[in-house]
C-alpha cells in the first residue's frame, strides 16, 4: 500500500520546529479527521516516514485487539467518515500511544497533540541522542547548537527544493 501523501514530511518541517508540531496543533482543532491526520504527521516510523493506513490498522489490532480496517481508518483520516464509534477512536489512540481523551476533550486534545509531536521526534534515535548530549551544555552552548541546527536545516531544505 502506498504511503499517505497528505501533508509535509518530517524533512519538510520549518527550521527550529518539531516535525508535526504545527500539524498536531491544527489537527487538534479540526475534528476527528484533523486529529488523526495530526497523529500521522507527528508519530513516524524509525526511518522518519509516515506510517501507512495499513500499518496503523495493523498496529490498532495489535495494541487494542480491536479490528479496524484500512478502509475505515482511511475514511476517518480523510473525513469521509465523520461519526466513528468510540472503539474506532480508541484503537488509533492506543496504537499512536496517546490518551483516548485526545479525540474527546478539546482542551486535552490540543495539549496531547503538542506532546505527541515532541514524543514522536524523540522516538528518533538521532534526535534523542542529540537531545541527551545537549542536556549538559551551558546556555551559550545550547544557543550555538541551536544556531548550527538552523543553518543545517536551511541547507537541507534548499537541497530538497526542485530546480526552478
Amino acid at each position: 500500500m502506498a504511503r499517505s501523501a497528505d501533508g509535509p514530511s518530517a524533512r519538510d518541517a520549518a527550521p527550529g520546529t518539531v516535525p508535526g508540531t504545527t500539524a498536531a496543533a491544527k489537527g487538534a482543532a479540526q475534528g476527528v479527521a484533523g486529529r488523526i491526520r495530526a497523529l500521522f504527521a507527528a508519530v513516524r516510523r524509525p526511518d522518519r516516514e509516515r506510517y501507512t493506513d495499513e500499518e496503523v490498522a495493523r498496529a490498532c489490532r495489535e495494541a487494542s485487539g480491536e479490528s479496524i480496517s484500512t478502509t475505515c481508518l482511511w475514511q476517518l483520516r480523510t473525513g469521509r467518515r465523520d461519526n466513528p464509534t468510540k472503539r474506532h477512536l480508541e484503537a488509533p489512540a492506543r496504537s499512536f500511544e496517546v490518551s483516548p481523551a485526545y479525540f474527546f476533550d478539546g482542551r486535552q486534545g490540543v495539549r496531547i497533540a503538542g506532546e505527541s509531536a515532541l514524543l514522536g521526534a524523540l522516538r528518533d534515535a538521532g534526535v534523542r541522542a542529540l537531545a541527551l548530549r545537549a542536556v549538559a551544555l551551558s546556555p551559550e552552548g545550547l544557543d550555538t547548537v541551536g544556531e548550527l541546527v538552523e543553518v543545517i536545516a536551511r541547507r537541507d531544505a534548499a537541497h530538497r527544493r526542485p530546480p526552478a
